[in-house]
């Protein structure tokens, strides 16, 4: 029986999980994935000379899925000092100011967990390369699908990212939050471009 946990509360009209945490939980599935592919290739003959990459790749992202399922809670966390601030009274200088104070603290999460997502599901990714490469053939299609389901978590990710680095008030922080983002985009997309035409083209489309 599948827990629905998760998707219930995320059904809800609760502010957190929301969309990073929604991201994270695509990654890990992803990651997970890839993971049932390793399993499918060790222990083969035919592929015994690269079992043992095969076997790291698996733990990388046995690794990655445990920091990726953390960062569904740490998402929610940064997302509730940051809620707090809208609320925090405003009618007074001295009142704006600690809220602006407050809100420029709660902004440094609220962009750099995002930004971990984004660079786990890019790593997802990475390992995915050497799965679709050396894995077995007959989990080429689930590559595929983790490579959709990784590319797609570091887009929905990056949205977390877009609406909160513009209320950055710091020109240096802004701007590298912005160029880690842009960054881990193009290197996934990339990616994407790159191995879902070849599982196409490898399981017969």
């Amino acid at each position: 029986m599948i827990d629905t946990a998760f998707l219930d509360e995320l059904a809800s009209k609760a502010p957190t999980p929301g969309g990073g945490g929604a991201a994270a939980y695509a990654g890990a599935l992803a990651s997970a994935l890839a993971v049932m592919v390793g399993n499918l290739t060790v222990g083969k003959k035919k592929y015994a000379a690269v079992e043992p990459q095969v076997r790291m790749a698996m733990d990388d992202l046995e690794s990655i899925r445990g920091e990726l399922t953390e960062l569904i809670d740490r998402d929610a966390a940064a997302f509730a000092p940051l809620a707090a601030c809208y609320g925090m009274p405003r009618s007074t200088e001295q009142e704006l100011a600690a809220r602006n104070q407050a809100m420029q603290e709660a902004l440094v999460d609220a962009c750099q967990v995002p930004l971990e997502i984004m660079a786990r599901c890019l790593e997802v990714l990475e390992e995915c390369d050497f799965l679709a490469k050396n894995g077995s053939r007959l989990a080429l299609s689930d590559v595929g699908c983790a490579v959709v389901l990784a590319h797609a978590a570091v887009h929905a990710a990056s949205l977390n990212v877009v609406i909160n680095v513009k209320s950055v008030e710091d020109p240096a922080a802004r701007a590298q939050y912005q160029q880690r983002m842009d960054a881990i985009i193009a290197a996934a997309d990339e990616l994407r471009e790159r191995l879902y035409p070849l599982v196409l083209e490898q399981i017969g489309k």
